[in-house]
């Protein structure tokens, strides 16, 4: 007993020295020395690698990310993609202004230097100018389960702020900035039939993937800059040259980030007991109070939709309006979100940046899906939640903006993002993001991927929904979902709380909405009422022809016809409501699957109204405009139409005013 006692004590304390204990299989594990050169903007390092081989196969080759070298020059993949433009700022011909990273020695424990082995790949377009991913042939194989040590110099020259990362005057925004390892996946993961390599380009509309490890980073920089970093600061010294080196620890993460500055102002708060800070710009300081309360809201929701963070900390950084091409972003408990001084409490945005961007440390950095390959996973999910946390927080159709007469809530803004795009059919949802054409990513990887969720939740129900999205987490959390992980939740609690109410499962759906293109859009063509008359002309009666005299009903009947046409490919259940004369009415079921539909009543009530939809559940529904049919017009609308635009210009020019002061 006493010995059991002084193991359980060794290891308290030791997990108390060397932090909590491994939420993650910790795949790829490194620790990074690294100084910042502010006058060259360059960052000199050495990273050691510790990678566990984690399938039965036989490695004999490592794969590397040089994200770094997207901005070398405009042939890169990223550049030729992008047009040399990402988020609508310029590569800029100023030679300072581009990025890139150099191998400068990779060798192994024992002496074997790799370096002359090094070899540019180009696995997804073959462009021999892409120098974002490498291979290097390794002088012994790994054996399955055992692990490589790697020592890799590096050095990275940062551009100006064009995508993600980079310099503008004396902020730094550092990502993507060392050598990282790719994912070898084993066969079976992620419907592999065996294993590989994954490791893609850098391309303009791909983001990131990455395998679960343990960060030790140690920046040497000047001591005016103010520093904020995924992870804890466990250690802060001086050097012999009057410099600051700051040291983090992150674990089960599967990025490091860090941003610095000396014009930062450093708010610090907690939630529970996760530190919580806020590196803003002086200008944008009156606006600390929204971005803490937005990241603790979205704490609180994601701690009863999922499940509590799991980290020990959490940074948001407000970049300055210079640099406004890193906000935006998120990395393993380290977010980037945005703002302008003086924007009005009304306006949302940087509420609406700060959540979305942390709900990525749940749909990517803990549910590590691939971003480049099934965007939706990532971005359309977590668009989902930030919806739901927006409106929860801020009000339904309130939570973006909230003027008078003029008001918008996020998850109505989602699915205006899709069905107002040009062409809605361009491409499904589920492709790699590289893949997608003439500006389709964003709106269907975000918007129609959220917009397809909610309409799953009114579909099942938001228990059932609740469900889902729980078991998901708890099954998958700090592992590589796919999305056909994620299907095969949806059916087995859906199975489980409705039988087959929607059939044996809910392939149909997924097939149409996600894997499909096509545009679901159901229209209430018509309602015809006319009065039924007492029957005329000639009867047989016997073998004697009789004339119908004088018949007349005790009361007015009308024969009632509602017509409706599919007009999309997307087949839909949906419910009709039709009101009557006398104030009543009846709610019809329709499975949506022909291509018209027809509902029919005979009595003496007459129809007033009909509606597609009643409850709005179908928010794939393109054109929700044509989904009602009303024989007795509402009085005033034309009016109420105008007043309302006019509230909207008023309203609009104003927020213009302030982005162009």
């Amino acid at each position: 007993m006493k010995n059991i006692l002084l193991l359980l004590f060794f290891l308290t304390v030791t997990q108390a020295i060397y932090g909590q204990a491994a939420l993650s299989p910790r795949i790829a594990s490194y620790d990074i020395r690294v100084e910042l050169d502010t006058e060259k903007h360059v960052l000199t390092g050495t990273a050691l690698l510790n990678w566990t081989n984690p399938s039965a196969d036989t490695v004999g080759e490592l794969r590397f990310h040089l994200y770094m070298n997207a901005f070398k020059n405009s042939r890169s993949t990223f550049m030729k993609e992008s047009g040399s433009r990402f988020r609508g700022t310029k590569a800029k011909e100023d030679p300072e202004a581009w990025g890139w990273i150099d191998i400068t020695r990779l060798s192994l424990p024992g002496g074997a230097d790799l370096t002359s082995s090094i070899r540019y790949i180009q696995p997804d377009d073959g462009n021999p100018f892409d120098q974002t991913v490498i291979s290097v042939p390794l002088t012994e194989p790994v054996f399955p389960g055992k692990k490589l040590r790697a020592e890799i110099d590096f050095t990275t020259k940062l551009p100006k702020i064009l995508a993600r990362t980079g310099y503008s005057g004396d902020f730094y925004l550092v990502a993507q900035w060392f050598p990282k390892l790719g994912v070898y996946e084993p066969a079976g993961m992620r419907g592999n039939e065996k294993g590989r390599w994954n490791c893609h380009q850098f391309h303009a509309n791909s983001e990131f993937y990455a395998d679960f490890g343990v960060y030790r980073v140690s920046i040497t920089l000047p001591p005016e800059y103010r520093v904020g970093a995924t992870g804890v600061r466990i250690d802060s010294v001086m050097n012999a040259d009057s410099n600051q080196v700051l040291t983090y620890l992150a674990e089960d993460v599967v990025d490091f980030a860090w941003t610095a500055s000396p014009r930062f102002e450093v708010f610090n708060d907690r939630w529970n007991q996760v530190s919580v800070h806020l590196m803003i710009q002086p200008e944008n300081a009156g606006q600390a109070g929204r971005y803490l309360h937005a990241v603790k809201s979205a704490m609180d929701y994601f701690a009863e939709a999922l499940e509590p963070y799991p980290y020990p900390s959490i940074t948001v950084v407000d970049p300055p309006l210079h640099g406004i091409q890193a906000g935006g972003m998120e990395y393993p408990m380290f977010i980037t979100a945005g703002t302008v001084a003086g924007m009005p409490e009304r306006v949302r945005i940087p509420e609406s940046l700060t959540i979305h961007e942390f709900g990525h440390n749940y749909f990517m950095g803990i549910l590590a899906t691939h971003e480049g390959e099934e965007a939706w996973m990532d971005e359309g999910m977590n668009s989902y939640f930030e919806s739901k946390i927006m409106d929860h927080v801020y009000g339904e159709q309130r939570s973006v903006y909230d003027f008078p007469r003029f008001h918008a809530g996020s998850a109505e803004n989602q699915r205006l993002g899709y069905t107002g795009m040009s062409n809605p059919r361009i491409a499904p949802p589920a492709r790699f993001s590289w893949e997608f054409p003439h500006g389709g990513y964003s709106p269907l990887s975000y918007n129609k991927a959220a917009t397809l969720l909610f309409t799953l939740e009114n579909l099942v129900g938001r228990p059932t929904m609740q469900e889902i999205m729980k078991t998901y987490y708890r099954l998958w959390k700090f592992k590589h979902p796919c999305g056909q992980d994620f299907i095969h939740v949806v059916n087995e609690v859906v199975r489980k709380n409705h039988g087959t109410r929607f059939g044996e499962n809910m392939n149909w759906f997924f097939d149409q909405v996600l894997f499909g293109s096509g545009i679901c859009d159901y229209k209430m063509a018509s309602v015809h009422v006319n009065r039924i008359r007492p029957p005329a002309g000639i009867e047989e009666v016997g073998e004697n022809k009789v004339t119908y005299r004088n018949i007349e009903y005790s009361e007015e009947l009308y024969e009632n016809r509602v017509i409706i046409h599919r007009l999309g490919d997307v087949v839909m259940p949906l419910e009709v409501k039709i009101d009557f004369d006398d104030g009543s009415s009846v709610t019809e079921y329709w499975d949506g699957k022909e291509e018209t539909w027809e509902y029919r009543h005979e009595g003496t009530r007459r129809v007033v109204r009909a509606v597609l939809d009643p409850e709005n559940k179908i928010l794939l529904d393109l054109n929700r405009q044509n989904n009602s049919y009303t024989l007795q017009p509402r009085q005033g609308t034309i009016r109420n139409w105008a007043v309302n635009f006019l509230f909207i210009l008023q309203h609009l020019f104003h927020i213009m005013a302030i982005f162009l002061a």
